[in-house]
């Protein structure tokens, strides 16, 4: 079956995972992964019989097959590579703290940004927790949201320890401009445990209209929807009622595809973009179904 052809930019562990699970897309062909060294995630991509290149984002461009970009570098260089790629005519999928474009989470709003040049991806919080905190939302309003992101010390690399105060002032955000909450708060705990814990995320919402077998039944719909690309997605606690305020809690493993299990925060946000990828690619392939002008259904 035709795919259509994708670039991943920056061969490091995110972009590697990326690579692994592209390679899985009914609908996306992993066309070249781009670096600017000669790196083991280059070699690997290679030893895959990937095309791969260490002159940056240069040849991506040049490549008029390549339609769809995953940018797994950083923020600043994605703030560079965000123009070009949009002069160049390709889908830009930003898994940076960049944010060029808007949040997408995929249950959530990708059926409403099939049009943007470039989606961002939140963060790993945003994505495990926004879909629960727009779930209870849309059945019972939400005053005011806080989630609680604990994930292993092991996981979070030099990127995320730098941008604590990025991560949960982007989460915060999305809560509310994508989860449509009020207020919202972030909090990110990073666990030394040994051996590592899985991501697991704490999600309290202050409602308007408390009623549980709602909340319940519309958090339920939207776990199986978020496992339909993250298959480690879990309910661990169903939502609490207590007055106004409505308690669960979210446990996230990973797929193992590139990254250990444990580091479901780093595999949530990967999975998340592929999930968008392939959606998109399906679209420009004119394999969408009609409930995809509804809401982002499972591939």
């Amino acid at each position: 079956m035709e795919k259509i052809k994708v670039a991943v930019i920056g061969p490091g562990n995110i972009g590697s995972d990326l690579m692994y699970k592209i390679l899985r897309s009914r609908y996306m062909k992993m066309e070249m992964m781009a670096g600017i060294v000669l790196s083991e995630g280059l070699k690997r991509a290679a030893s895959l019989g990937i095309r791969t290149t260490t002159e940056g984002i240069k040849p991506v461009l040049e490549d008029e097959s390549i339609k769809i970009v995953f940018d797994a570098t950083g923020a600043k260089p994605h703030l560079q590579h965000a123009p070009l790629l949009k002069a160049a005519g390709k889908i830009a999928i930003d898994l940076t703290p960049a944010a060029v474009g808007p949040y997408v989470v995929p249950p959530v709003n990708l059926h409403e940004l099939y049009e943007a040049p470039n989606l961002n991806l939140v963060t790993c919080g945003g994505q495990a927790t926004v879909p629960i905190v727009y779930a209870i939302q849309r059945v019972a309003g939400a005053r005011y949201a806080e989630i609680v992101a604990a994930i292993a010390s092991k996981s979070a690399g030099p990127g995320t320890r730098q941008n604590i105060d990025e991560f949960t002032q982007t989460t915060a955000k999305a809560l509310c401009a994508v989860g449509k909450a009020q207020k919202g708060k972030a909090i990110i705990i990073l666990n030394p445990a040994e051996p590592p814990i899985i991501m697991t995320n704490t999600v309290y919402v202050e409602v308007e209209n408390p009623d549980e077998k709602a909340i319940r039944e519309s958090v339920e719909d939207m776990v199986r929807e978020v496992q339909s690309y993250v298959p480690g997605y879990r309910l661990r606690v169903p939502p609490l009622l207590d007055g106004h305020k409505v308690t669960t809690i979210i446990e996230v493993e990973g797929a193992g595809d590139f990254l250990p299990k444990y580091s479901g925060n780093l595999d949530i946000i990967t999975a998340a973009a592929v999930a968008v990828g392939d959606r998109l690619a399906a679209k420009m392939l004119g394999k969408e179904r009609p409930e995809w002008q509804k809401r982002s259904a499972s591939i």
